[in-house]
């Protein structure tokens, strides 16, 4: 009887020994899932006030597209420049610069593009004299001179203390950036080196045609 009284005193104590685990259990999960629940409203607080002070930019095209112009084009791209330039941009300078200025360096990469337009090759400008044809061809022009906007990029803008910072600064200095790039290649030469390569491939064409010579001469401009 006694040892019987003993298992029933053992099994006794591991049932409550049981219970309190299971208890204690239920009691951590219910922390934790609250805990949870209180900590999320203040997670979607500061995620909302980071979209506020660091807002996604949203950009919605306009859908309907209007066409101006539609023009043939007949023009022979013969050279290609991509050129680096550095522009300074400042308002405000002076004394009190550092109270009122705005000063930025851009560094914009740009792409100039040059050849002949053959749409104004007229019939006169062709003519054949015993076996050798002859061509005038238009001048060289330039055709295209842009940023690129991916690799074009700000980089440094110092601002005065009481100075909010020029909104069109940097729009001027893409404007001059430009302009210098087209600048730049007129300089080097890119409009005789367009003319070289127009009369170097059409040569080649003309040739091919079974033109037995072929002379180029200028233009009467």
């Amino acid at each position: 009887m006694e040892k019987t009284r003993d298992w029933i005193l053992v099994i006794g104590v591991l049932l409550i020994l049981g219970l309190g685990v299971f208890v204690a259990i239920s009691v951590l999960v219910t922390l934790k899932n609250t805990a949870e629940q209180a900590v999320a409203p203040v997670n979607a607080l500061g995620t909302q006030a980071a979209e506020i002070l660091n807002p996604t930019p949203t950009i919605l095209p306009d859908p309907q597209t209007i066409v101006h112009d539609v023009r043939s084009l007949a023009r022979l791209e013969t050279i290609q420049y991509t050129i680096e330039k550095v522009v300074t941009a400042e308002t405000g300078g002076g004394e009190l610069e550092f109270l009122f200025g705005d000063r930025l360096l851009f560094v914009a990469h740009g792409e100039v593009i040059a050849g002949v337009d053959l749409a104004e090759l007229d019939s006169e400008d062709m003519w054949v004299e015993n076996d050798t044809l002859y061509v005038r061809l238009p001048a060289a022009e330039i055709f295209v001179a842009t940023l690129d906007n991916d690799k074009s990029y700000v980089y440094d803008r110092d601002t005065g203390i009481f100075n909010k910072g020029d909104q069109n600064l940097e729009t001027n200095a893409r404007q001059v950036a430009e302009e210098e790039i087209r600048k730049a290649a007129l300089e080097d030469g890119i409009l005789e080196q367009a003319q070289t390569n127009a009369e170097n491939y059409l040569l080649r064409l003309l040739l091919d045609l079974g033109y037995p010579r072929v002379i180029f001469v200028e233009s009467e401009e």
